[in-house]
């Protein structure tokens, strides 16, 4: 594994930082975790830091949230900034990536609202985890139902010239990828065969990480939809169709 620093603390948010080299730098958001009692761990490590790929060793920052808030805890718009402000001071950063598994994608989004990102690459996400959009909704409950005011009730899409990239299982995740409204500088991509917790795995399994992570920094939208069409993900409007 990279050697992780720590760069900011800000209850509830923790950033972890890997050092590296090049003008890149891809923030990976923290999932809910699997120990309710700890912070969540660091996420994507290898493949934020391109270990095994020639942009090793990348930049990357590793953001947690003890509080499990979707994005909506006080502070995340600082504290991303403060971190991206630290990381530039090393070296100048020319491109922002940021990704995220389920909660983490969520904020992988959020995060284009409060600072400059090239792409995003979202896995899972939620539109809304609250009954009162999303009622349906409640495997994460146990979170959900304590969460502080809405400052995101429904997950943001970013605005051009940021592209954003939606994975999506369809066995438990289809309502939560059809509430997404669809945009122009998004591609949604929804695997028919796989679920939520499915997906990652998969796409790891199938090598195809480091290769969405490369495209959607470099632009190559081309590249990136034949690794996920590779992969069994089905673009939104043709799965529909």
């Amino acid at each position: 594994m990279a050697a992780l620093t720590w760069l900011v603390a800000a209850a509830p948010w923790q950033v972890d930082f890997s050092d590296g080299e090049g003008g890149d730098l891809v923030i990976s958001f923290a999932s809910v975790g699997h120990d309710p009692g700890r912070t969540p761990s660091p996420e994507f490590v290898a493949t934020a830091t391109g270990r095994g790929t020639a942009a090793a060793p990348r930049r990357a920052l590793f953001v947690s949230d003890d509080s499990r808030s979707w994005g909506n805890a006080p502070g995340f718009a600082e504290v991303l900034r403060q971190a991206l402000g630290l990381v530039s001071e090393r070296a100048p950063v020319e491109r922002v990536l940021t990704m995220g598994l389920s909660m983490g994608a969520v904020s992988a989004l959020i995060a284009a609202q409060a600072v400059p990102v090239t792409a995003v690459l979202a896995f899972g996400p939620q539109w809304s985890v609250r009954a009162d959009h999303m009622p349906e909704e409640r495997r994460w409950s146990r979170w959900s139902d304590a969460l502080p005011p809405a400052i995101w009730p429904v997950t943001p899409l970013p605005a051009p010239p940021t592209r954003a990239v939606l994975f999506h299982g369809a066995r438990d995740d289809l309502a939560q990828a059809l509430a997404f409204p669809v945009a122009g500088n998004v591609d949604h991509l929804i695997f028919p065969d796989l679920g939520h917790s499915d997906l990652v795995a998969h796409l790891k399994a199938r090598g195809a990480l480091a290769g969405l992570v490369e495209s959607a920094l470099s632009g190559d939208r081309r590249r990136l939809l034949r690794i996920a069409a590779s992969a069994g993900g089905r673009r939104r409007a043709r799965f529909a169709g």
